[in-house]
């Protein structure tokens, strides 16, 4: 009769193994981040790179100043003769305040962008209902009818809207066609045209969030407003609107942030006294080389964008705690 005997070292190399892995996955878990972190620092690294990185960039140019070199900026840290000399120039700030062009400039790209805004709200809102209201079959060609004009070029579309709006062009041929007018209306070059070209534009944006949230409405919310005896304006106005807030909200700051700052439809369908912001920055760094004033006119440009950010914000983490 024959008796294995096991091998003494068998056990303690079966353990040695298991606290090898284990030390191997405990120093895995320190210094490679979850899946979890992973997914969320992605995002936060682009924007770190893409965003943070050339701000603080601009911010830099900022507080420099002008001068005949390249790049076109003094420096803002000098070592001379044993010491450390920091050169913050702040007149560029100052002038933002104290000039009536930049001031006008100001007020003028956040009139324009406003009254954008409150054109697409007015027009997408409607079609956002419609969409969501639609048969679920039809929906996805009505979403697709609204962002169909991202397959075409921006600068393209924006071309387009030249020979619509000449004096010559076709819609003043067609106004004129039926009758509407007897001359032609002088919408190329005019603020006019920037409004038109703008609201054609950033429509879409203002569109898909508003469509978001009303096809995840509860309908029966109606239907029992409907039952208790109340007219579809009421129960719109008690019911709808206000389950639709976060989706006006979001709509608005889409179409507001980037008309704020818009330099191609101004540039093309302005006149030379329309004024934005963007046709500034580009006078400033392109034609007049003063990159320092040119950067302090967009971080101004961005703080006036933080403050319906941050209000945003604000009201989002507002209704989540009462929602608590």
């Amino acid at each position: 009769m024959s008796t294995s005997i096991p091998t003494s070292g068998a056990p303690g190399a079966a353990g040695t193994g298991g606290v090898r892995r284990g030390a191997l996955m405990r120093f895995l878990s320190r210094f490679v981040p979850s899946g979890r972190t992973a997914v969320i620092g992605i995002p936060f690294l682009w924007l770190t790179l893409f965003f943070a990185v050339p701000f603080v960039l601009v911010l830099k140019i900022s507080f420099a100043d002008q001068a005949m070199a390249v790049p076109p900026y003094t420096t803002l840290v000098q070592f001379k003769d044993g010491v450390l000399h920091f050169a913050l120039q702040l007149s560029h700030y100052a002038f933002l305040l104290q000039d009536d062009l930049y001031i006008a400039t100001y007020i003028s790209s956040l009139k324009m962008a406003a009254i954008s805004t409150i054109l697409c709200l007015l027009i997408g809102y409607p079609i956002a209902y419609f969409i969501a209201r639609s048969n679920p079959a039809t929906r996805n060609v009505l979403m697709m009818g609204v962002m169909l004009p991202f397959w075409t070029s921006f600068l393209i579309r924006v071309y387009a809207w030249i020979g619509i709006l000449k004096d010559d062009g076709l819609l003043n041929h067609a106004l004129m066609a039926i009758g509407l007018i007897h001359s032609p209306l002088r919408l190329y070059h005019s603020d006019v045209g920037v409004q038109i070209g703008m609201v054609y534009s950033y429509l879409p944006f203002m569109v898909m969030p508003l469509y978001a949230h009303l096809v995840k409405m509860d309908l029966t919310l109606l239907e029992a407003a409907y039952d208790l005896g109340a007219k579809p304006w009421v129960a719109f106005t008690q019911i709808t609107l206000p389950l639709s807030k976060n989706g006006i909200i979001a709509g608005s700051l889409l179409v507001f942030i980037p008309a704020v700052g818009e330099y191609v439809i101004p540039e093309l369908l302005g006149g030379a006294d329309t004024l934005m912001i963007g046709r500034v920055m580009w006078d400033e760094f392109f034609n007049n080389m003063d990159w320092p004033m040119a950067s302090a006119v967009t971080v101004a440009m961005v703080l006036l964008l933080l403050v319906p950010m941050a209000l945003f914000q604000y009201y989002q983490v507002k209704e989540l705690e009462e929602g608590k």
